[in-house]
């Protein structure tokens, strides 16, 4: 076989997953932690973006010299 011509099933394998639907950040995400079994990461990351919140809380509301005590 030349480099011209290809199987069809390789096209068709292409074709098949050009026309899947490309999923969101979060639910690939969720598909990493799932598959690679690192389920460790969520509370990581819950904390993280609570803190977060808590940050952006603090600086639109004018709370942050009575956060500043807590750390």
């Amino acid at each position: 076989m030349t480099e011209e011509q290809t199987p069809p099933s390789e096209t068709n394998d292409f074709a098949s997953g050009q026309s899947e639907q490309e999923l969101s950040f979060f639910a690939e995400f969720l598909l990493f932690l799932r598959d690679n079994k690192k389920w460790w990461l969520v509370p990581i990351l819950v904390i993280l973006g609570g803190l977060s919140a808590l940050v952006v809380w603090a600086t639109v509301t004018g709370a942050a010299p009575f956060i500043y005590s807590i750390f």
